[in-house]
């Protein structure tokens, strides 16, 4: 008996293109459907980057610069969590929603199943390597010797949820892919809400330290992985079988394929960050800063551009299914129309970050504890130099992740990479040869200034395109 036979009615029907008609996802207002999509992926990637600001801020208040250094020191495999939960959830989500725009119902639930399969595997097996390789890994990402233990302490026991942390955030692309954004921010909240409470009682009150602090993010975090885990069992538009949870080679290709460039951006982040934490032990310690101060400043300064950056990919992420269903559907004024309402709404929010980096990098800083004369100009300096061209950084992201929604894998890819890879790597590689420990800070504005012009001249040729001018008519 062949698949085709095996299908109910309703999976037959849905083969009719004229159904997607009554998408929203087609038909709706690109404002509205941008509003109600990306709000709720902002709140999700705020909430998932308060996992890491939460424990910046415990740690920081109850153990100080070495507790910050430690958890900047384990940041590269956070990192790499997301990789593997952004090329196997944005990569599904996309594959998923261009087969239901074109109405190819069975083939997306397969690439659903598929990918759930796949990022739980990946959870599995990073998980395995961490703890196997743990001392060595920590010394490789740049670990000083006054540090060591602390970053051991905390990674140890993070590792342990990392397949929760790679099922909530890939788990909720593939949640909002299915029509339901609320869902998956509520999953990301409800784990940093745990998080947050555990954090304040096993670090203030039983005063377990980084243990404390690490066993309180892997509780939230399992607890939003089994909700994810229920709600992808309960999916609204399709019914995922055991039969579309079997690995299939063409449905993983499609996916890795189209997950590829937001996971390289994270894969290039992962690399710099080793050689941005090495650079920074290095040349630090070469300078009135020491080994430690430099690494700690770096990481929190890090994790609080990602909270301005879960704004920016929040709305990308909100972009992805209603670009990717109105690409497959051929209605290219509306995927140009949510673009660009997308790359609007990241000019505000970029600029408001930058004015608040530039004037009030001391307060800030304070947030997550004491320190030095030395730590609070390190840090000012940082905000200053490194971030100053916070103001275009929304333009490489958004583009970026447009281009792999649309199926066009490549460009979003090599995109990606321009800031990590083409730029931000070389010039932390040369800059600090010839300006020391400075030449760190500025690799950063030269980096983001670059990338946003390469993303603006791609995405100009691409709207250029015959099949944008001819729906102008």
């Amino acid at each position: 008996m062949t698949e085709e036979t095996n299908m109910t009615k309703e999976e037959q029907e849905s083969k009719d293109p004229m159904r997607n008609k009554k998408n929203p996802l087609g038909e709706e207002n690109t404002t509205n459907l941008l509003v109600q999509f990306a709000i709720p992926s902002i709140i999700a990637m705020l909430v998932s980057s308060l996992y890491n600001i939460v424990d910046q801020f415990f740690i920081g208040r109850s153990i100080g610069e070495l507790g910050n250094a430690a958890t900047n020191i384990s940041f590269p495999l956070t990192i790499f969590c997301i990789a593997i939960a952004l090329l196997f959830g944005i990569g599904g989500a996309s594959a998923f929603n261009i087969s239901m725009g074109k109405g190819e119902r069975e083939e997306a639930v397969y690439y659903m199943g598929n990918a759930i399969v796949m990022i739980l595997l990946g959870g599995l097996v990073l998980c395995l390597i961490t703890e196997t390789f743990l001392e060595p890994m920590m010394r490789f990402f740049g670990s000083p010797d006054n540090v060591l233990e602390y970053a051991k302490t905390y990674t140890r026991i993070v590792a342990i949820g990392f397949p929760f942390m790679i099922l909530t955030a890939g788990g909720g692309h593939l949640i909002r892919a299915d029509g339901r954004p609320r869902i998956s921010m509520i999953c990301n909240l409800t784990g940093a809400v745990i998080n947050t409470i555990l954090d304040a009682l096993f670090v203030f009150v039983l005063h377990l330290g980084m243990a404390g602090a690490a066993a309180a993010t892997i509780i939230g975090q399992i607890v939003s992985g089994l909700m994810v885990i229920w709600y992808l069992a309960h999916c609204k538009t399709v019914s995922i079988r055991k039969r579309h949870l079997l690995i299939r080679r063409n449905y993983v290709s499609r996916i890795a394929s189209l997950g590829m460039a937001p996971c390289s951006n994270q894969l290039a982040m992962f690399f710099v960050q080793i050689v941005m934490n090495k650079s920074l032990k290095y040349y630090g310690s070469l300078s009135v800063y020491g080994e430690a101060i430099p690494i700690a400043c770096a990481g929190i300064i890090t994790k609080v551009n990602q909270v301005f950056m879960s704004f920016i990919i929040g709305t990308s992420q909100g972009l992805q299914p209603i670009v990717s269903f109105n690409y497959g559907a051929r209605k290219f004024d509306r995927v140009e129309s949510a673009y660009k309402k997308a790359i609007g709404s990241g000019f505000v929010l970029s600029l408001g970050a930058f004015f608040l980096f530039q004037f009030a990098p001391r307060q800030i800083i304070s947030i997550f504890g004491d320190g030095s004369a030395e730590y609070y100009q390190f840090a000012e300096n940082y905000f200053h130099i490194f971030l100053f061209f916070t103001f275009i950084n929304f333009m490489q992201p958004i583009t970026s992740n447009f281009f792999t929604a649309i199926g066009k894998p490549k460009r979003g890819v090599f995109l990606s990479l321009t800031r990590q890879i083409l730029f931000l790597l070389p010039l932390i590689l040369i800059l600090p040869l010839y300006l020391g420990i400075d030449g760190i800070m500025y690799a950063g504005p030269i980096a983001d200034f670059m990338a946003g012009l390469i993303a603006a001249i791609m995405i100009g040729n691409e709207l250029k395109r015959k099949e944008y001018r001819e729906h102008k008519k």
